[in-house]
């Protein structure tokens, strides 16, 4: 008894019993860690980054599957063995197949099977080729190969909010007299609502097919056009390959801390909404997103100068790329 009360005081005052329960839940951590099995492990880090590159934080994600924030915290770890109806709930909440969650989208045939084994291992100049002829040969509509190649004059900008899409996208359209399309305000008039009325109604994979038929009767409707894109357009690979097919695109990236204060400045923090860490799930999101930004035909910094010097910029590369004189 006198040891036990000896080992109470001792944790209760920071001593040796307590650097030994410190040590050993150390210990316990580093064991567990060993011990994550790899395929759970891959799933888990699949989960996250399907998360992240939508933006989603672990609460929303929670809210739209009925999936408990730790169970997916457990999956997102790769402790624990989710069950196939929890991997559906969560594959439906990310817009995404069971496959594609846990790694397996290209089985599902022959073909399937010898494209993979053709193109493992590729660069991306190789797999961007290829998924040029692909476009070509599906009736999409594949860049002609020049040293100075004309795109589409419809000109559509892409990157996370407050890159500075719609106000630069404003200044261009003004310069050049083509009509300014701001996507997510096409959104709301198809759907007769705002887009948190949307999401909060109807739910992200709704807000993602009003998204697309905005974007279809856009580029329907607009043979010329300067199109700001809602940052998590490049998620839905449906749209995003629509958006590369048809436009010019011009990826406009900014610093983390310019991101976040410029919509704050709007009074706008639904991105970072239900998180008490709105910086690092920002960077996140950032980072699951770079990869498929990095597909826009151009790239721009609005961060690296004042704005009338990163419209001068724009306007310059846009006009180049297609093939409208600067006067």
């Amino acid at each position: 008894m006198g040891s036990e009360a000896s080992a109470a005081r001792g944790l209760r005052r920071g001593g040796p019993a307590d650097l030994s329960v410190k040590a050993d839940d150390t210990a316990r951590r580093e064991t567990e860690e060993e011990a994550r099995e790899p395929f759970l492990a891959a799933l888990g880090e699949r989960a996250k980054a399907l998360r992240t590159r939508r933006g989603l934080t672990r609460k929303a994600l929670a809210r739209a599957t009925g999936v408990s924030e730790r169970h997916l915290a457990n999956l997102e770890y790769g402790v624990g063995n989710a069950s196939i109806l929890v991997l559906s709930q969560v594959a439906r909440g990310l817009q995404c197949s069971v496959a594609e969650l846990v790694g397996d989208l290209t089985t599902q045939s022959p073909e399937w099977l010898l494209l993979r084994e053709l193109l493992a291992d590729r660069d991306e100049g190789t797999l961007r080729r290829v998924r040029l002829a692909a476009l070509e040969l599906t009736g999409g509509v594949s860049p002609p190969i020049s040293e100075t190649p004309i795109r589409s004059s419809r000109i559509a900008l892409i990157g996370l909010r407050g890159a500075g899409k719609s106000t630069l996208g404003r200044m261009l359209a003004e310069d050049l007299d083509f009509p300014f399309v701001e996507l997510s305000r096409e959104i709301e008039k198809l759907a007769g609502c705002s887009i948190s009325e949307i999401l909060g109604l109807y739910g992200q994979n709704a807000y993602r097919r009003y998204e697309r038929r905005a974007l279809e009767e856009a580029i329907e409707a607009y043979p010329e056009a300067v199109i700001a894109t809602a940052g998590g357009l490049v998620s839905d690979l449906v749209s995003f390959n629509l958006l590369l097919r048809h436009c010019t695109t011009v990826w406009l990236t900014a610093d983390p801390e310019d991101h976040m204060s410029r919509v704050a400045a709007q009074g706008d923090l639904r991105p970072m909404a239900a998180s008490r860490e709105a910086m690092d799930d920002l960077k996140s999101i950032l980072a699951g997103r770079a990869a498929f930004y990095s597909k826009a035909d151009l790239r721009i910094d609005t961060s690296a100068q004042p704005l009338a010097e990163t419209f001068q910029i724009l306007r310059a590369q846009a006009c180049a790329a297609v093939g409208v004189p600067i006067e």
